[in-house]
């Protein structure tokens, strides 16, 4: 029936039509009236087939009563009867029936065995464990009863005890003095209070007598909060570990142990009217070039500060590089879409002549081949002037840089195609696009300088390449948003990378893809990195107007770790358009530094 109870009908007739409920409007009052009023009440029950009411008569109820005590339904059944004994509890002679013995029941059964040797066989091989004995420890036990009374965390050592409340003052009088009252305009101030800023956390009032005093109206909230605090009081006692903070930092050699490094200005190279935006040295130290906004290039004699020849090219200065080879004087300058080589005719007359010569030796080969760029020999006009070749770009490019044997050169254009990466070969005149696609924008390229690398700085990555295999060897991540310069350690196995985003981050290319160390020593973007040649020096350019110049140890000995300490942070440059320090660049073989500033001077720290 209880399958019905929500529904308007109890079940269906045999037509198969249901068979609706009756319809029942007694409600509570009604039904406690009846009782009230009605005697039989008590016996009166509901049928819920037909929802009938029935009253029952005198048998029913005595049948419910011996129900409910647990007795037999019938009156009349007696359950203490005497037992009939059908069989006698002397052993015959003759067997009940006289049927013979089965032939099963005397010879040992073929399938209880099988049964048997299954068994064994399951407990021989571990398939059937036998039951495990019932643990007896109980559920619920004393946490302390075991413990040791002696111990750092026992019971009584770990009562936290309740704070100090502070003592009443007069202010909290029922009858304060006048003094300690509020004004009205106290009052209003102290009610625009924040909570937390009051002195007083209620305000003082004046009654006559002490039976006059209300009942405390925050009884029931700081009740609440005491609570509170009970249970959020720390049920564990944090044991402090007394450790001297001067312990906690590294332990760095001091500065003046790790000299020789710059440390003053010495000489400021001026002439420039524009932002100076690159810097290089020739390898003998001697000469130093420096490119500028105002579209010249000055080269400048290092010890002097004395500006030797002006070039002006007719366009902004992105980056100069001095040919490394020793025996060669050449000058690389990215000027808009070309890159001029220059002569520039300084120094060792033997030397620039041979460079000469080398270059007028070249013989053009019978057949032409299709290059990315145009080798273009200088007019006489720009012979005059120091320009021996003129390699014409497709799109502005932004940097060049040299091998370390001097032959070959790589240039950076600014476009997003494979074409961004070009590599140069003076000797034969011949360039090539090293890469089928783009790996994003190319921010700047390096060539190792003992091993055949190829370093490649897009935004957020540095990737090795392998010349001789032609494949991917490594992808360094930089954990910076943009990369703006890198530098490698003449070793070969540490490169530093500069960002936008005021990092510094050393590679340890044996260690890991990711950084040994990011530095923020400095405030503002970093534009230029270097290293040193021979001296375990770093350094880097910034827009905060500085140069912080860092000692940079590398190990023999591959278990030790690089050891990188900031020495001398250089200061000089004017700040001038938001920018600093532009390019920063070490003497090949003094522990100097120069750095070229958007304020248009050079600047010389010995």
């Amino acid at each position: 029936m209880e399958w019905y109870q929500d529904f308007p009908h109890i079940g269906y007739n045999l037509e198969g039509k249901r068979i609706y409920k009756p319809i029942r409007n007694k409600d509570e009052l009604d039904m406690f009236l009846e009782k009230m009023e009605n005697p039989d009440y008590w016996r009166t029950v509901q049928d819920k087939m037909t929802g009938a009411d029935i009253k029952l008569t005198d048998e029913q109820v005595d049948l419910v009563h011996r129900l409910q005590k647990g007795q037999f339904g019938d009156v009349h059944f007696n359950p203490y009867e005497p037992a009939v004994d059908f069989f006698t509890h002397e052993v015959m002679i003759h067997p009940v029936t006289n049927r013979p013995a089965d032939k099963r029941s005397f010879i040992p059964s073929l399938i209880e065995k099988e049964k048997v040797s299954k068994l064994v066989h399951a407990i021989k091989m571990g398939w059937i464990k036998p039951r495990k004995p019932k643990d007896d420890t109980p559920t619920y036990y004393d946490l302390w009863a075991h413990e040791d009374p002696n111990s750092i965390l026992g019971r009584h050592k770990m009562h936290v005890p309740a704070p100090k409340m502070k003592l009443p003052g007069h202010e909290e009088s029922y009858n304060p003095p006048p003094e300690y009252l509020l004004s009205e305009e106290e009052k209003l101030a102290w009610e625009q209070q924040e909570p937390a800023e009051r002195k007083l956390n209620f305000v003082p009032q004046q009654y006559q007598c002490l039976r006059a005093v209300p009942a405390y109206s925050r009884f029931i909230h700081e009740r609440f909060e005491r609570c509170l605090d009970l249970y959020l009081c720390p049920r564990q006692r944090k044991m402090r570990v007394n450790v001297d903070p001067e312990d906690l930092i590294p332990k760095l050699p001091k500065p003046r142990d790790l000299q020789p490094f710059p440390t003053t200005q010495a000489l400021v190279y001026r002439g420039h009217t524009s932002l100076v935006r690159c810097l290089s040295i020739s390898p003998s130290g001697q000469w130093l070039v420096s490119g500028s906004d105002d579209c010249t290039v000055r080269f400048w004699e290092v010890c002097t500060a004395r500006c030797m020849k002006t070039l002006p090219v007719g366009g902004v200065v992105k980056s100069v590089a001095w040919n490394p080879n020793p025996t060669i004087c050449l000058v690389a300058i990215c000027v808009e879409q070309s890159v001029l080589l220059v002569n520039p005719c300084l120094g060792d007359k033997l030397l620039y002549g041979a460079t000469d010569q080398l270059l007028e030796s070249y013989v053009a080969p019978e057949e032409e081949r299709v290059q990315p760029v145009q080798w273009v020999m200088a007019t006489m006009e720009e012979h005059s002037k120091g320009v021996r070749l003129v390699i014409q770009h497709s799109k502005a490019v932004k940097q060049v840089t040299w091998h370390g044997k001097g032959d070959y050169f790589a240039s950076v254009v600014s476009d997003n195609s494979n074409m961004q990466v070009l590599i140069h070969q003076t000797s034969k005149r011949w360039s090539q696009n090293p890469f089928r696609k783009s790996k994003g924008l190319v921010q700047c390229v390096l060539f190792h300088p003992i091993r055949p690398y190829f370093f490649v700085a897009t935004q957020r990555y540095v990737r090795v390449y392998n010349l001789l295999k032609q494949e991917l060897t490594k992808k360094l991540m930089t954990n910076c948003k943009w990369v703006s310069s890198m530098a490698i350690h003449p070793g070969g196995d540490n490169i530093i990378c500069g960002s936008y985003d005021s990092k510094l981050a050393w590679f340890d290319l044996d260690l890991s893809t990711r950084p040994y160390q990011l530095l923020r020593h400095h405030k503002k973007a970093l534009r230029s990195v270097a290293f040193h040649k021979h001296y375990p020096l770093f350094a880097s350019g910034s827009d905060d107007g500085t140069v912080i110049v860092c000692h940079g140890m590398v190990y023999n000995d591959l278990l030790q770790n690089p050891l990188l300490v900031p020495v001398k942070v250089l200061k000089g440059h004017v700040l001038t358009l938001d920018l600093g320090v532009l390019d920063v660049l070490f003497h090949p073989t003094q522990p100097w530094v120069f750095s070229s500033g958007a304020d248009g001077t050079v600047r010389l720290y010995t």
